[in-house]
């Protein structure tokens, strides 16, 4: 009797060891899930310049800087305000990030803009022709205040950008401001998730480039 008592107890301790084994198994953290990275799109095939008026001059080059963004855009991290909830809160997407710092995105997007209209230079390019040829082409500044989605409902969303803009006149008596102005642009999310984040803001990013180029090629 005392033998299959024993035989019995070891039994249970064996499937009790078993089992805490498997939970400990099933416990175990999985693998981390990479961010899914996002931009606006492989954008235009080829940048060719815009057809001008009969008679019209060309525009000359522009020099376009490097845009400015405060530390909370000067990440990747995709962000999104509740504005129902608190519009003064930034929220990050846990797993979804851009493959750039939103600036770096936009510039890219409206380089290839305004190149469709003009020459367009980098600083190095700039200062190069300063040197050969005494003369500093006129530089676009942006700043990016704003590139969020913004959530007025649960079910409704929309990507909004804000950047402040100045174009800026080099002469041997100092820097000179041509004209300085606010754009914003806003455009409806298809969804009200990551994605849809992502498609909102590269429209709305498309539609504030081009009134932003059309700007800055007005006569001066």
């Amino acid at each position: 009797m005392k033998m299959h008592e024993s035989l019995g107890k070891a039994g249970a301790i064996a499937a009790l060891a078993a089992s805490l084994l498997a939970a400990g198994c099933g416990s175990l953290p999985d693998k981390p899930t990479r961010a899914t990275l996002y931009d606006f799109g492989p954008g235009p095939v080829s940048a060719a310049p815009a057809d001008r008026p009969a008679g019209a001059a060309a525009l000359q080059p522009i020099a376009l800087a490097d845009i400015e963004a405060n530390a909370r855009l000067d990440g990747t991290q995709m962000l999104y305000r509740l504005g129902y909830a608190d519009a003064n809160e930034v929220r990050p997407y846990g797993q979804s990030r851009w493959s750039q710092s939103p600036a770096q995105l936009l510039r890219q997007r409206l380089r290839e803009a305004l190149a469709a209209t003009r020459p367009v230079l980098g600083p190095e390019e700039s200062a190069t022709i300063a040197r050969t040829e005494g003369r500093v082409p006129d530089t676009l500044r942006v700043t990016l205040e704003e590139f969020s989605q913004f959530f007025d409902a649960p079910a409704s969303s929309v990507g909004l950008i804000r950047v402040h803009a100045t174009l800026i006149r080099t002469s041997p008596g100092g820097d000179r401001v041509l004209a300085q102005r606010s754009f914003s642009a806003r455009r409806a999310a298809p969804s009200h998730d990551a994605p849809g984040g992502v498609k909102a803001l590269a429209d709305a990013s498309d539609a504030l480039v081009a009134e932003l180029v059309a700007w800055a090629n007005q006569p001066r």
